[in-house]
């Protein structure tokens, strides 16, 4: 192999534990958004709203409208908010798929 993390395990070998180097890898989240109001939970809204989610039928509506409703209340096991991802998800397919077969 040549570049990448091959080579950048390579140099810390003997800098770093063998277990660092080689461990599998992990979950990495997005940084713990716990707190959701104001503008960004009208932001949210519009997004799980948009014809586009309610179209792609991904989410089940009254789950959504539950994380809505106290989205404070609903945390991932890392004290995430789980509305956050939700219109994470459904924001980046907006852009990245639905936008990409406009193209």
């Amino acid at each position: 192999r040549s570049g990448g993390k091959h080579l950048l395990k390579r140099i810390a070998r003997g800098l770093l534990p063998d277990a660092v180097i080689d461990r599998p890898k992990g979950y990495f989240p997005v940084p713990a958004l716990k707190y959701v109001r104001g503008p960004f939970l009208e932001f949210m809204r519009e997004v799980l709203h948009s014809p586009a989610c309610r179209a792609r039928g991904l989410y089940d509506r009254a789950y959504v409208e539950t994380l809505l409703a106290d989205p404070e209340r609903h945390l991932t096991r890392i004290q995430g908010s789980k509305l956050f991802h939700l219109a994470l998800l459904e924001l980046w397919l907006q852009r990245n798929v639905d936008g990409a077969t406009k193209a």
